[in-house]
């Protein structure tokens, strides 16, 4: 059964207010009910998504999360995997990697740190290396959960607790988390003594792949330190939100042919 057939807009509407307000424990314990072993959280190892791992894993510690591992992450996220699989006891954390051949044929035309030569490129980057392999993911699940938060960014300030995700594939997509300010998690990781990224330690606001993310001044905004060369670009990689790019769909077509379009697979 398909996530359309799961949920429609009306009732992911219906849900989302029923749990505003509400604690993020109370959307993952109905969300592990609902869904079962077709439901897993979305991790890249920041501050939101290990409170979160810590919540599930206490509901049910055979909670699925997976994360991309793009090949180009900082040691410390490995680091911070091997404290939380110490931490939590048979976690099931699974790493999924892009498609080898076309990371090759995307960095054999244009180089290894391509995405700092245009937002098309790094948009390009992007897509290959994370938005590619955990829509390919998605197609496993029935729902998924992520960190998100509304105070993380103007792009994100209208996301609901539970919506349809129609960039994946509708699948189902929950944000326990969207009500809660930094402060609150971070307050809730230092209560619970939860295992986090040690980048935080170093000035670091926002985490991403290596060459990609920088410390931060105090008073910069959460996301001021991805791809910051960049000029009135969206601080976004597409995997949270939509990013048309006519260059970035001509460049994908002439890597990998039909395998850029979906529907030609459907």
């Amino acid at each position: 059964m398909s996530a359309v057939e799961l949920m429609d807009e009306m009732e992911a509407g219906e849900l989302s207010i029923e749990f505003e307000g509400e604690e993020p424990q109370a959307l993952l314990e109905w969300a592990i009910k609902e869904f079962g072993d077709r439901l897993a959280i979305s991790t890249s190892f920041q501050a939101d998504s290990v409170a979160l791992i810590d919540m599930a894993y206490e509901l049910d510690p055979t909670i699925k999360v997976f994360s991309v591992d793009t090949g180009r992450l900082p040691q410390e996220t490995f680091d911070l995997a091997d404290a939380l699989r110490a931490r939590y006891p048979g976690l099931q954390l699974e790493l999924i990697q892009p498609d080898a051949q076309e990371i090759e044929g995307m960095t054999r035309a244009h180089g290894v740190d391509l995405f700092k030569t245009s937002v098309d490129m790094r948009l390009l980057c992007c897509n290959l290396r994370k938005v590619r392999p955990l829509t390919k993911h998605l197609h496993q699940l029935d729902a998924w959960v992520t960190g998100l938060r509304r105070d993380q960014w103007a792009s994100r300030t209208n996301i609901r607790k539970v919506e349809l995700d129609h960039d994946h594939g509708a699948v189902i997509k929950l944000n326990p988390l969207a009500e809660w300010t930094e402060d609150e998690v971070w307050d809730y990781i230092r209560e619970r003594e939860v295992p986090y990224h040690s980048l935080y330690d170093k000035g670091y606001k926002s985490i991403g792949c290596a060459p990609c993310t920088r410390a931060t001044a105090p008073d910069e905004p959460s996301r001021a330190g991805r791809w910051w060369w960049e000029t009135n670009a969206p601080k976004e990689c597409g995997i949270h939100c939509s990013i048309e790019s006519g260059g970035l769909e001509h460049e994908l077509h002439a890597l990998i042919g039909d395998a850029a379009n979906p529907e030609a697979h459907a």
